[in-house]
């Protein structure tokens, strides 16, 4: 990949070395905010006289984390940890709790994995970075990593980056509910939920941000049989409603990640916003922007985005792009239960592109269909300045749905030029040779080839200045800030930086790995 990614690499790795040698060498390892360095090995020890060094490391992250003082890095050695690990403490610079060598701590049980829940000494400031996470085999207890704010906020400021994590046997592979405000999930991998149940459950939570992640399914490669019963990679809803902090998700942000095999079932969507039909706004203030989503197996979807009871989002510069079998291509906006009837909802300057003519088909054939919208079930709703692509055969238009591509005055029907999803390698983790399936060595290198081959438009396409500047994110689906005449979709073209090189060229522009 790019000089910079490169790089960036091995300068983390340089850094974790220095530190080993400090360490064997007696020195105190103290970073520069003040905090020290400390260890935790599957030989270490929880005991009294363990001082976390590499010399004497301590055995578990809890303990370490009981331990160590604010501004700290906790490194953990490779190797497999069972049972669970209790994120907690308050901190107000921040601990970092890191796998040494990236995704070679393998995390594990058959309960939940990771917990960050309201404790004595407080839950705030905790970074985990870089590990491997999943559930040990079936009969597991529900969810993979767990964050939960007690009902009362006193969980926040919690970081999951650079992570895999897989195979829950038993609901969500990671739940934020109850209250919990202020998280980053960032540049992870996620594969293989459990049942009617989520990747990503956001519940009843404020400011949470889901960014360069990537998102897909492979039961098969994980010797599970698909039961197609899988619920949405990302749900952001309220189920308890007024028994908590909050009355409704709320400032949540998703935006540059990467979705693709699609295995679930026929009912949901790769984003999903409210679920639970009750009698609120269960998602608001909601943002999901430049992500990339890829239409590459053969199951069908209810449509890539769905609301169910929401108000203020904005669906803006995603790029949906395959033979996605779906109801419905782009969109299914309608109530359950009690739900109120969705209002304000933007969709500016989006891709939705089926090379193949079946737009919103479902597998095995049947009607073409845009969007499943129906009128008495949003009030206010925008449609501009999106491209639509159906393999030159016409847009589907439904008279009795509220949402036709007609609706957009600045529509662009033309091909967006994007890479044939033709042949795409499902990138789950192999730790026997220390890469994914797809030869990547990190999880930003594989959102990084996922978005070249299938989200780059070639140079002469017509997404290319074809955005309303006015409804355009700051930046790209990598990180790279658009100009001052946006493109359509995830991917920004055109960017000529001091070196001289154009933003097509992959050796022409650095994006900071998480966790370097």
């Amino acid at each position: 990949m790019s000089m910079g990614i490169r790089f960036r690499g091995k300068r983390s790795r340089l850094v974790v070395a220095a530190c080993g040698v400090v360490a064997l060498l007696g020195i105190p390892s103290v970073s520069a905010a003040g905090g020290g360095i400390y260890w935790v090995a599957t030989d270490g020890s929880d005991d009294p006289g363990q001082d976390g060094s590499l010399a004497a490391p301590w055995a578990t992250i809890t303990h370490a984390l009981d331990s160590v003082p604010d501004a700290s890095t906790i490194l953990v050695r490779p190797g497999l940890y069972e049972g669970r690990i209790r994120l907690r403490g308050t901190f107000p610079v921040g601990v970092t709790v890191r796998s040494e060598l990236p995704y070679r701590a393998r995390l594990t049980n058959n309960d939940r994995v990771i917990t960050a829940y309201s404790d004595a000494s407080g839950c705030e400031g905790i970074a985990l970075e870089g590990f491997e996470i999943f559930h040990d085999g079936p009969g597991a207890a529900p969810l993979v990593v767990h964050v939960d704010g007690g009902g009362d906020g006193s969980v926040s400021r919690i970081t999951i980056r650079d992570n895999v994590i897989h195979d829950s046997w038993n609901n969500d592979l990671l739940k934020i509910n109850n209250s919990t405000f202020d998280v980053l999930v960032e540049g992870n991998l996620f594969y293989n939920q459990t049942g009617s149940d989520e990747h990503i459950d956001a519940n009843s939570v404020d400011q949470v941000t889901i960014r360069d992640n990537v998102f897909f399914n492979d039961f098969a490669g994980s010797g599970r049989p698909n039961n197609n019963d899988t619920s949405s990679f990302i749900v952001v809803k309220d189920s308890n409603q007024g028994s908590d902090l909050y009355v409704g998700s709320r400032n949540v942000a998703i935006q540059r990640n990467v979705f693709l095999n699609w295995e679930g079932s026929t009912g949901s969507n790769f984003v999903l916003l409210g679920e639970d039909g009750h009698p609120i706004y269960e998602a608001f203030d909601i943002t999901v922007e430049n992500n990339l989503m890829i239409g590459n197996s053969a199951n069908t979807m209810r449509a890539a985005f769905g609301v169910k009871g929401g108000r203020d989002i904005a669906f803006r510069n995603n790029t949906v792009v395959g033979d996605l079998p779906a109801l419905a291509f782009a969109m299914r906006l309608n109530r359950e239960g009690g739900n109120p009837v969705n209002d304000e909802l933007l969709f500016a300057n989006n891709v939705w592109s089926d090379p193949t003519g079946t737009l919103g088909a479902p597998a095995g054939g049947g009607a073409n269909d845009f969007s499943d919208t129906p009128p008495a079930d949003t009030a206010d709703f925008v449609l501009h300045s999106n491209l639509y692509w159906n393999g030159g055969a016409a847009i589907p238009e439904d008279g009795n749905e509220l949402v036709n591509f007609t609706d957009d005055a600045a529509a662009t029907v033309a091909d967006p030029l994007l890479g044939v999803q033709a042949g795409v390698v499902l990138p789950r983790w192999v730790p026997a040779t220390l890469s994914f399936a797809d030869g990547s060595t990190s999880i930003r290198e594989v959102f990084e080839n996922l978005v070249l081959l299938y989200g780059r438009p070639a140079d002469t396409s017509p997404v290319v200045d074809a955005a309303d500047p006015a409804n355009a994110p700051p930046d790209d689906i990598l990180g790279r800030p658009r100009d001052a005449s946006p493109d359509l979709g995830a991917f920004e073209l055109g960017i000529v930086f001091s070196d001289g090189f154009e933003s097509g060229d992959t050796g022409s522009w650095s994006v900071a790995v998480p966790g370097t």
